[in-house]
This record gives C-alpha cells, structure tokens and sequence, in this order.
C-alpha cells in the first residue's frame, strides 16, 4: 500500500516461492510442497542467494526432473527479467507480454525480492489501460461512467467540449476567409465537408495505429521518426484514389470538370496531412510527457479541418474563373 496504484509495487503480490540456491533439489522440493498451496504461483521459483539477493529463476518442470542430489542453483536461469515497484503498470504489462512471462519479479535498488506481478493482474492492468486509452481518445475521463450522476458527467465532458468548440470556430474562421469565393461558386459549400471529413477518418486510421504500436512499446519517435514517410505516401495514395472518385461524381453533378480537379488535388493534399499528423501527434505528445491517447484527436481534427478547407478554398479562389 506504500506504492502507486497503478505501478509494479502497487500490483504486486507477496505470495510467492523464493529458496535459497544452494538447497539440494530434495530440499528445494520439501519446501515447494510445504509453502506452495499459500501461493498464487507454483510453477515458478525465485532463486536468491546468501545475502537473499534475487539472482534468478527455476521451473518448477526442471525441479521435478533434476537429480535430487543437485543444488537449486544448478537448475537457476538468470537471465531473468524484472522490474522496480515504481515501474508503470503499463510497462510492467508490456514486459510481461513481449516476453511470455507467468510472473514478473519487483526487486528493490539491493536486489532484494519485494513481490511478483502475476499474468492474472497483468490482464487487469491492460483492460484498464486500453479502456482509458479508448475514453480518452473520445474525450471523456476514465472515471465517467453511464450510470455517472449527471453533474459529473457533465464536469467530465464539458471541459473536452469546450476545447472542440474552440477549434471548431478556428475551422469556421478559415472558412470565413473565402466567403466570397463560396458566395460566388455555390458548389464549393457542398464539397467541403468532403474534404475535412475524409482528412479526418484518415488522420484517424493513423492515429489508431501508432497510438496501439505506443501502448505495445513498438513505437518511438527518435527511432522510428522516418515512418513518417510511410504515412504521408499512404495519404498520398489513399488521397488519388478517393479523389478521382470523389471528382469525377462532382464532375457528373455540376458539369464542371475544375471543380473535380481541384478537389481531387485538395483531397491528396488533406489525406497526405492527415497521415504526417496522425503520426507525429501522439508521439511527440508521448516524447513531452503526455498521454498520446488524450489530446492527439483534438489536434488531428484541428489540423485535417483547418488544412482541408484552406488547401480546397484556397485552390478554389486560385482556379476561380474556371468554376464561375
């Protein structure tokens, strides 16, 4: 109880089997079966030496199949992989799951066994965690609930609210900036949503992914900044391929093949955005401190929306004769 909830030392369970090395394997299995029925797990034994430091780990297979005569030590793997009790469940999980384990040690700064995470609490742990990504990317606490009294819901989801209206009335004031264009080329306030809309479902895709490849530890940005790339050639691709359908029902509805041009451009153009957002929002969120899960849609709608009609309108004014 003297750690963070959420961390290694706050998950940790102190029902475990920890033997000396230098016990005979009779010995090691005498003490198995006097302990092993008050601990959570049995299958795995934690290997400590003379100054009860952890020096690694024996399966409780190996156990039953060395001679008896043998010491505990003979049997031991150390290379072991463990962990300090201020460690972040979500990284205790990330462990646990790369590689395999049943149970992950928590030792102090001497060495010394404090507890293990056993994969039951791990599969706790990334429930909770991937249901508070989930609510966050929505904007919407990881307290709120649908039986919430309605006065905490409405502190939990007014605030998000509040910060969407703000960058909506950004979206609405580059919008404002061509309203004679839209005033003189009607078609145009029909097509808009088009573009902010698919910017936005694509900047969503690639926000979806990298946030998932973050939580997996798959992820970072000084590592993998090149990836970006990858993005931006996929709203590329994504973008003509959309756009030329997109521009050819335009084409069919007004009879203007411009007003289908540009939006097939503007549709590359916002889709390509989208992609090199979708990337580099959560990870520079996650390389400053902050939750990639919390903030990145608000940025990303931001982005796809104001870029989106600023690209399509300002393409519009540019091509204007061609559309009147």
């Amino acid at each position: 109880m003297g750690y963070a909830t959420d961390s290694a030392g706050g998950i940790m369970t102190t029902e475990y089997i920890a033997l000396r090395g230098d016990l005979t394997i009779l010995d090691a299995l005498k003490k198995v079966k006097q302990i092993g029925p008050k601990t959570e797990v049995i299958e795995t034994i934690f290997v400590l030496n003379e100054k009860k430091e952890l020096v690694g780990t024996a399966d409780l297979r190996d156990l039953l199949l060395a001679p008896e005569e043998h010491q505990l030590y003979e049997i031991t793997d150390k290379n072991m992989i463990f962990v300090h009790p201020e460690v972040d469940q979500e990284e205790v999980a990330l462990l646990v799951s790369k590689y395999d384990l049943k149970a992950i040690p928590v030792v102090n700064k001497k060495n010394a066994l404090l507890g293990i995470v056993t994969v039951d609490d791990i599969i706790d742990v990334i429930v909770e965690e991937q249901t508070e990504d989930m609510l966050r990317l929505g904007g919407v606490n990881e307290e709120d609930r649908v039986d919430s009294p309605l006065l905490t819901s409405v502190r939990k989801r007014l605030p998000w609210l509040f910060v969407n209206l703000a960058t909506a009335f950004l979206a609405s004031f580059t919008v404002g900036l061509f309203e004679d264009v839209i005033a003189q080329v009607v078609a145009l306030a029909a097509a808009m949503p088009i573009v902010a809309g698919m910017g936005g479902n694509a900047g969503t895709q690639s926000l979806s992914v990298v946030i998932r490849s973050i939580a997996l530890g798959e992820l970072d940005l000084k590592r993998d900044w090149k990836l970006i790339f990858k993005e931006a050639s996929l709203g590329m691709i994504n973008g003509a391929a959309t756009g030329i359908v997109t521009g050819l029902i335009l084409y069919m509805k007004y009879g203007n093949p411009y007003l289908g041009l540009i939006i097939f451009v503007a549709m590359i153009g916002n889709l390509v955005i989208a992609g090199f957002f979708g990337f580099l929002i959560p990870l520079v969120l996650k390389s400053i401190g902050t939750d990639p899960a919390l903030a990145s849609a608000i940025f990303l709608t931001t982005a796809t929306d104001v870029f989106g009609f600023f690209l399509f309108l300002g393409l519009a004014k540019t091509f204007l004769n061609f559309l009147i």
